[in-house]
């Protein structure tokens, strides 16, 4: 049985660290410093062995990402045989350009999208330009519809509430030969998902889980009212899984560029590490 591997390809919130306009001590430290810079969240699904991957989500930051996943795994040249996307927020989706005729104009690279996803993909111009001249294939995926994509390897799609205002918002489920995983990047509460958190993270061996912001005084210091972008606090969603970190690795990704847990000093890092939770990194490999 040849290994699979889940490798982290971004782990900021939309607009990345440094966020434009922004000279905060985080992005002013990642304007210094190349090193502390994160790209948008977004994941790898690597079989090293048969040099084909699957992609979840195509951000912003897609070129270079693309350059990080063939680089690492000898894949130069090879595209993605998959692309499974979240939702229709900044960080997610706009990737897919890349694949245009302006870019690399690839053809019929298969894209997974939930309903009003697929639709807006299919109608909204400059979307429609990908899908008519065949750059990206749209298949329809759903609430719990599982897809084997290799025969090792099965995603499946979960609703989460989020501001949909253009799409439907998934989590998705990865099950390797060896791990199960649970990838959240986006969700407004737990407690307005139909599933209970705690019993999802129980059946998980690993957990990449919505860490946008780790307080409501993130927001509160570079002027932004925290009740006009819901996302469980980082401290929230300890509180709730903290009897499961012996059972489960449960990792924050998604982290905003005000977020105090991604700061130089590490003082905020160290409290929720010696909790036994952890913060997810660029490069970061999870043999599933």
């Amino acid at each position: 049985m040849s290994e699979v591997i889940l490798h982290v390809l971004g782990t900021a919130q939309d607009a990345g660290l440094p966020h434009p306009n922004c000279y905060c001590e985080n992005c002013t430290a990642a304007i210094n410093n190349p090193h502390l810079k994160r790209f948008a969240s977004s994941l790898a699904i690597v079989h090293p062995k048969e040099k084909t991957w699957q992609l979840i989500d195509a951000t912003p930051d897609l070129k270079d990402q693309l350059i990080r996943v063939q680089m690492k795994f000898n894949l130069q040249g090879q595209l993605m045989d998959r692309i499974f996307l979240t939702h229709a927020h900044l960080g997610h989706y706009p990737g897919l350009l890349y694949l245009g005729r302006e870019a690399i104009g690839a053809t019929g690279v298969p894209v997974m999208a939930g309903t009003k996803m697929k639709a807006m993909l299919e109608n909204q111009a400059p979307w429609s330009q990908l899908t008519k001249l065949h750059n990206i294939e749209l298949q329809e995926i759903n609430d719990g519809q599982t897809i084997a994509v290799s025969p090792q390897v099965r995603i499946t799609p979960v609703d989460v509430p989020h501001r949909n205002e253009f799409s439907e918002t998934f989590g998705f489920w990865i099950e390797g030969p060896k791990k199960k995983v649970l990838y959240i990047p986006d969700i407004d509460r737990w407690e307005q998902w139909d599933t209970d958190i705690y019993q999802a993270c129980e059946e998980a061996d690993i957990c990449l889980l919505d860490g946008t912001f780790h307080s409501a005084e993130d927001l509160e210091k570079i002027g932004r009212d925290y009740r006009e972008i819901p996302h469980p606090l980082m401290t929230e969603t300890m509180d709730r899984l903290q009897d499961l970190v012996e059972k489960t690795d449960i990792y924050f990704t998604h982290l905003n560029h005000s977020n105090p847990a991604i700061r130089s000093d590490k003082s905020i890092r160290n409290l929720i590490e010696a909790k036994g939770f952890h913060i997810a990194e660029e490069g970061m490999d999870f043999l599933l």
